[in-house]
């Protein structure tokens, strides 16, 4: 190739690259609501919406962001779940209770990811090419408002479920809640079911931020009929027509976002007959310091649980 040959080349790459770069920045603020339907009720059950939001990695200028959250209470779900790594700033607070504000107003249930506790730092992108992108906890990270955020959502009548069991009752019926607190952190555990949990319920829903596999694996084997998890970004970064090349722990690449059974496969069961439905949120933002998502739209997702088909 001759030295003008080559020049156009690294010309033409550079261009592509930095188009691409800044389509993934826009991208990144491109929101979405999923729609997706669960054959999970009891026969002959009415439908229940349940609203899944995750990683919304808030900082106090995202605006935009907090109107699009606020107006998700018109589609009047039943039941609001928030899977974690809600802020992404010391000043976030004020914010996200703003932003979920009218949902506040509804049945609610929630979990801690790891940016709810402390503020994100850069980082270097190679390491999450690992399986396990967690590093060493530093000691000069900077706390996030956690506590106040937790006892906001209680006294909104939000069911905390930090390595918690409880019951919410939704729409007349009873629904079943465990959660653990973030597994990113080794903070996970599983509580053991007490009888009023054993006992008859519409629905038994299990709650994580990162779907790591000891969790997955404990939530089935304690008999959840749904999984809700974040975490993953979906990849945040994804090639077309291949999908996600990262989920930021160890659960496989094919399940970084959308719904799938575990341990198998299942819509609706090939192979996995008795599977429990995973539902895991590509979520709503990106860490202040990668603002950036390709071919992986930040997103919240309305279940509509339906009764299985016996």
């Amino acid at each position: 190739m001759s030295p003008a040959s080559w020049g156009r080349a690294v010309g033409t790459v550079a261009a592509l690259g930095a188009g691409a770069l800044a389509y993934a920045t826009v991208e990144a603020r491109w929101f979405t609501l999923r729609r997706v339907t669960v054959p999970v009720l009891p026969t002959g059950a009415d439908p229940m919406r349940v609203l899944h939001l995750s990683d919304l990695h808030l900082v106090p200028d995202q605006e935009r962001k907090v109107q699009w959250v606020r107006s998700l209470a018109a589609l009047e779900p039943h039941l609001v779940v928030d899977t974690g790594d809600n802020m992404a700033h010391v000043d976030a607070l004020p914010a996200l209770l703003r932003a979920l504000e009218p949902l506040m107003a509804l049945p609610g249930a929630f979990v801690m990811g790891s940016n709810d506790y402390y503020a994100p730092v850069p980082k270097n992108p190679a390491r999450y090419l690992r399986r396990d992108a967690r590093g060493t906890r530093r000691r000069d990270h900077v706390l996030l408002p956690a506590a106040e955020l937790a006892t906001a959502l209680r006294d909104a009548g939000w069911k905390d479920l930090t390595n918690r069991r409880d019951v919410v009752e939704v729409d007349g019926r009873r629904v079943s809640l465990v959660g653990v607190d973030d597994p990113h952190l080794d903070r996970d555990h599983v509580p053991a079911a007490t009888r009023s949990h054993r006992s008859s319920t519409d629905l038994r829903l299990a709650v994580t931020h990162a779907p790591y596999r000891r969790v997955l694996d404990a939530m089935h084997a304690d008999g959840a009929d749904l999984v809700l998890a974040g975490h993953t970004h979906g990849g945040q970064l994804c090639v077309p027509g291949y999908g996600a090349l990262v989920t930021n722990c160890d659960l496989d690449r094919g399940r970084a976002k959308g719904l799938h059974g575990w341990p198998g496969a299942r819509p609706d069961r090939p192979g996995g007959d008795d599977s429990t439905w995973l539902h895991v949120s590509a979520g709503l933002g990106t860490s202040p310091y990668a603002p950036v998502r390709f071919a992986c739209r930040p997103e919240a997702t309305l279940l509509t649980l339906v009764a299985r088909e016996d």
